[in-house]
């Protein structure tokens, strides 16, 4: 059975545990438990100091001077970080641009245009709501069909799944890494492999698995990937996305928001776009300089650990998780939504019962902060390099708490 004290065992073994203390929060009492690593991970201390700098001295003191000594090209550099630490990306295939949203929109756009005959995207019934608002949105726009995979809430996509569906007509398949509702970890080589032999492209939404499950894009064959940066990497809240581009395709794919920075003479302010070679071509508007800040903290972390400690703490935490609720009586109807087996879930576990929305609410009044989806799943958000198994034990004990007054 999960234990207080099998908690304690595994945060004394645990490699990782050292670095906790490098986090804004983690020993504040008010929190009892933060269960919600991702949706929002926790500042580390030096992004604060960072920012805090940034504010007095490359932006107080260099001002416009900054552009020129670091900031024009800081979307690449990040990025070229964020690929090697984390994706498994080789230099100049990641840049960080806009949100999420407009990202997957230039990319989406971009790669249905670079399959012209081809009729239809593909795309899963519970993939993330953005994700799937997009592509009726661009389906409109270019006259083409959606072909819907008919998703498990409790589960995922499926080679079988999307072999079913996939066919010359295909040309772009959209999926999600990690699925947002259950954690389900897709198989990302064996899909992408049929989408090629399909003809299609395909674009990984890997915002709910960056910096929390191994990631090799480059290996894998992956087109297109986007991701955001303020869950798993830290960067805080409306931190911007990135974009992961492979080499031979980049010059393949027109992104139509075609703005000054993704210019190939952006200073000249001439007449007429001709996109930037490389990644900049996928840039738009004016970035986020700001916002990149704290992320840089965090990725100079994941790359000094490895992401396979990282991998390594996020099992256990998930399993450690799975134990425990599974300990609870079957009366109480508390049901796992999340696979069981580790190398089928990502970093957090979904569990559901009919008074969870509740019951939340009344967790965050006290500390505990687990996250609600609707209808009645509440996720344990897991961040492995902030998460304890003592804070995750303290917040189940607290969710158990409540049940047992129902």
């Amino acid at each position: 059975m999960a234990s207080l004290a099998e908690a304690e065992q595994l945060d004394a073994r645990d490699p990782l545990a050292a670095r906790r203390h490098l986090f804004v929060g983690a020993d504040d009492a008010s929190i009892v438990s933060y269960l919600d690593g991702n949706s929002l991970g926790r500042p580390l201390l030096s992004s604060a100091a960072r920012l805090a700098s940034f504010a007095s001295d490359a932006w107080g003191q260099r001002l416009i001077r900054g552009w020129d000594e670091e900031w024009f090209d800081l979307p690449l550099a990040v990025g070229d970080r964020i690929g090697t630490a984390t994706l498994g990306a080789a230099p100049g295939q990641v840049a960080v641009g806009d949100s999420t949203t407009v990202l997957l929109y230039k990319l989406i756009r971009a790669a249905v245009d670079a399959r012209p005959g081809r009729t239809e995207i593909v795309v899963d019934t519970d993939n993330f709501p953005t994700d799937r608002y997009l592509v009726e949105g661009i389906a409109a726009e270019r006259g083409l069909s959606l072909r819907w995979i008919e998703s498990d809430t409790r589960g995922g996509v499926s080679p079988a799944d999307l072999e079913a569906v996939v066919s010359s007509d295909t040309a772009l398949v959209l999926l999600s890494q990690v699925a947002y509702r259950s954690g389900f970890l897709a198989d990302v080589p064996a899909l992408t492999a049929l989408a090629h032999d399909a003809g299609a492209l395909v674009l990984w939404d890997v915002c709910h698995s960056v910096a929390s499950v191994p990631i090799e894009l480059d290996a894998w064959g992956v087109d297109i990937a986007v991701g955001c940066t303020y869950k798993y990497l830290n960067g805080g809240p409306g931190s911007p996305a990135f974009v992961y581009v492979r080499r031979d395709l980049q010059s393949d794919l027109s992104q139509p928001i075609q703005g000054w920075m993704g210019h190939a003479a952006p200073f000249e302010m001439g007449p007429g776009y001709s996109p930037a070679s490389g990644m900049r071509r996928f840039l738009s508007g004016t970035p986020s300089i700001v916002g990149m800040q704290a992320l840089r903290d965090m990725v100079e972390l994941i790359d000094e650990v490895g992401m396979a400690a990282i991998r390594a703490k996020s099992e256990t935490l998930t399993r450690f998780a799975i134990d425990a609720v599974d300990d609870w009586p079957a009366s109480w109807g508390v049901e796992v939504a999340t696979p069981r087996e580790a190398e089928r879930r990502g970093s957090h576990v979904t569990i559901e019962h009919p008074a969870f929305k509740q019951i939340t609410a009344e967790l965050w009044r006290r500390g505990v902060i687990p996250d609600f989806r609707a209808p009645q799943g509440m996720r344990l958000g897991l961040s492995p390099l902030s998460t304890s198994h003592v804070e995750l034990w303290n917040g189940l004990e607290a969710v158990r708490e409540q049940l047992v007054r129902l």
